[in-house]
């Protein structure tokens, strides 16, 4: 487990622009015996949910969240070789984000702990339509959907991808799990837009994904979708006599 210190050390260098010390404190980290895995999961992930807090509350500029995001994706670049390689699970999946998703990397991050896990990994990030990524899910054909988003604003375009998927039910092992700050502030919204599954940190997701006991439903339903079927079932009104 990665030290408080650490933490505020790796905080204050990441908010100060601080590209080598940043860098010094992740290699003393690796010195120290913490495998790569770990600082994924218990250094850069903590650090950069507490970034987006941050933000969020204004308490860091627009400037110091880009520096921040910046040299944390160059130092998971660098640490994704370091990770273990496990044997290859014969599952593939695909990582995407909302269309305008601007905060990838924790998406690129699961999508890298997904391959050390032995999974074959399609890492689609942000920027495209819900057309592009049916059409690729139409030709990957894998086995979990992972859909990340950090803003409320993006709900509405993770649900329209879902009712697509659910609605075509071509693939209809395939679960969709969701992962990000969106789902994590806002409880229950991820059985809401129709997920199989959440997951409120990167190692989480692996175990949502390795369970085999959600299994996904064509029928599932979003908020709209719910609402209708609770008018349906409201009695027919008496007709004056």
């Amino acid at each position: 487990m990665v030290r408080e210190d650490v933490l505020a050390r790796y905080l204050e260098a990441l908010l100060q622009g601080d590209r080598r010390r940043c860098r010094s404190v992740i290699e003393e980290t690796l010195q120290s015996g913490i495998p790569a895995n770990s600082v994924y999961l218990h250094l850069i992930w903590p650090i950069m949910s507490e970034i987006e807090r941050l933000q969020r509350m204004d308490r860091i500029t627009a400037v110091q969240e880009h520096l921040a995001t910046r040299i944390n994706r160059t130092i998971v670049d660098q640490l994704q070789n370091k990770l273990p390689r496990r044997p290859a699970k014969f599952k593939k999946v695909a990582v995407c984000c909302a269309r305008e998703e601007l905060q990838e990397l924790g998406a690129q991050m699961i999508a890298d702990l997904f391959e050390s896990d032995g999974w074959q990994v399609r890492f689609l990030g942000g920027g495209l339509s819900n057309d592009d990524i049916f059409a690729f899910i139409n030709e990957y054909a894998p086995d979990v959907l992972l859909a990340y988003g950090t803003t409320p604003k993006q709900a509405p375009d993770i649900r329209r991808l879902i009712d697509r998927v659910r609605a075509v039910n071509a693939w209809p092992d395939l679960r969709i799990i969701v992962s990000g700050g969106l789902f994590n502030r806002a409880e229950g919204l991820w059985e809401e837009i129709g997920a199989d599954g959440f997951a409120a940190t990167a190692a989480e997701v692996l175990q949502v994904a390795a369970d085999e006991s959600q299994v996904a439903h064509a029928d599932r339903r979003t908020v709209n979708r719910r609402k209708r079927r609770q008018q349906s079932e409201l009695p027919e009104p008496v007709s004056a006599a």
